[in-house]
């Protein structure tokens, strides 16, 4: 199977496959991963189903638009060992509704077996790095919860700036963003 990948050093960032459902489901029931990620929780079957009729054929029709990324594109990405093959997390990309236009944004999430080892940084400079030279795409949001300090760490070794404050399901967000120009 030919797999759309991101060569990110240690790691690769690749499409999803079905043969990921059981990684995917363990990673998102982590408490880690679900308190900042409440809408990723699922059941196995959930997630089979997800991942089989709507993530994969997302990430299908995300590379088939690219250069011209539009509202209705997302991509999902697996963060991969290269040395084991081991899912160990994810990056992804698409809109955030909440945000004012342009609206495109990442999120990521990692194993608690996994951090504090560079790969999460690793794997958003990647999917920076792409969208920015390969797609439409001028500027990237991310929202981080303040208690999330990891992830806001993550974000700004990546250069993301501070724009504000978003309020996102009655919580208080940090909203960052990232010009391809910076």
């Amino acid at each position: 199977m030919n797999l759309f990948t991101i060569d990110c050093d240690e790691i690769l960032l690749r499409e999803f496959r079905v043969e990921d459902v059981d990684a995917i489901y363990e990673l998102t029931s982590q408490p880690e991963v679900y308190e900042f990620l409440p809408d990723w929780k699922s059941t196995r079957e959930q997630r089979l189903d997800w991942l089989a009729n709507y993530e994969i054929p997302s990430n299908k029709e995300f590379l088939s638009a690219v250069p011209n990324i539009d509202s209705q594109n997302y991509l999902k990405l697996g963060i991969v060992l290269k040395e084991t093959g081991d899912f160990i997390g994810f990056c992804n990309t698409g809109m955030k509704d909440e945000l004012p236009e342009p609206n495109q944004e990442i999120a990521y999430a990692i194993s608690k077996h996994y951090r504090n080892r560079g790969y999460t940084t690793k794997a958003v400079k990647g999917l920076m790095k792409y969208l920015f030279e390969n797609t439409n795409l001028t500027l990237l949001n991310t929202v981080v919860l303040p208690r999330n300090v990891s992830s806001e760490k993550v974000i700004q070794k990546c250069g993301f700036q501070l724009k504000g404050h978003v309020t996102i399901e009655e919580q208080q967000h940090h909203h960052y963003i990232l010009k391809k120009e910076d």
